[in-house]
């Protein structure tokens, strides 16, 4: 995946009209669901929501994963699948309805329990293209974890619960083994800050196997639900390399 193609998903992105927070009772909102290897019965959703915090680009949050869902749309294409991937383009992730059961994912994730269907696993694409190499660029929902895992916001984090299964489990090691960017893994309880703070949380409530991939939000990115949320500020390639590992760890 190129520098370039990624800057031509963002710029088409940028230039349509994310919603907003507006009354559910007065607008229809809609997911959008492109699906790959539909031979196969046991799914892999790979999410990411299209709403921004305001009147924004939300370049980071989070044009960076829908952009990836695109780019993976492109990969996929032709490809013989071991699973039926969904990608899935969430709306309403954002306040006042984040936490609700009007999330975009929270429909999305019900209807699968509701209908039965085998799922293996979920992914969240939340914010994933900012990078830095200073030090004191990256912070942490507790100060000690520094010690761990530096303090430079230079990688990629996939972020999963205690018990999160067998789907993240495998998915991780994969991710991992593609060495496409720098890559650090993150288990918590959802008590955690942070920890649940995308479409993944509503894939745990009903029992999938989930976790969310992420540059770590506002524990880094310091444009976070800002004006200053453009594109200029985004490092493309290594956003790129995220995608490359997502699609090296659907495919092997």
């Amino acid at each position: 995946m190129t520098r370039y193609k990624i800057t031509i998903l963002l710029l088409f992105l940028l230039s349509v009209t994310f919603c907003k927070a507006v009354p559910l009772t007065d607008t229809t909102f809609k997911n959008v669901i492109c699906s790959f290897g539909t031979a196969n019965s046991k799914r892999i959703i790979i999410g990411a929501h299209y709403d921004t915090c305001g009147n924004q680009e939300g370049a980071d949050d989070n044009a960076s994963g829908v952009s990836g869902l695109l780019e993976l749309a492109r990969l996929f294409k032709g490809q013989i699948l071991k699973h039926r991937v969904d990608l899935v383009a969430y709306t309403l992730e954002e306040p006042p309805y984040f936490r609700t059961e009007n999330m975009g994912s929270y429909i999305h994730a019900k209807s699968l329990e509701t209908a039965k269907i085998d799922v293996y696993g979920m992914i969240s694409l939340e914010m994933i293209g900012y990078f830095k190499d200073e030090k004191k660029s990256q912070s942490y929902p507790l100060g000690i974890l520094s010690w761990f895992y530096g303090n430079k916001g230079n990688y990629i984090t996939l972020v999963k619960k205690f018990g999160s299964g067998n789907f993240a489990k495998h998915f991780t090691k994969s991710f991992k083994q593609s060495q496409a960017i720098r890559t650090k893994t993150f288990v918590g309880p959802p008590s955690l800050p942070g920890i649940d703070f995308s479409d993944h949380l509503n894939y745990w409530k009903f029992g999938y196997s989930a976790l969310m991939i992420t540059d770590t939000s506002f524990f880094r990115n310091k444009n976070y639900h800002q004006v200053t949320d453009t594109m200029e500020t985004l490092d493309l390639n290594r956003m790129a390399k995220v995608i490359d590992g997502v699609f090296y760890s659907i495919t092997k």
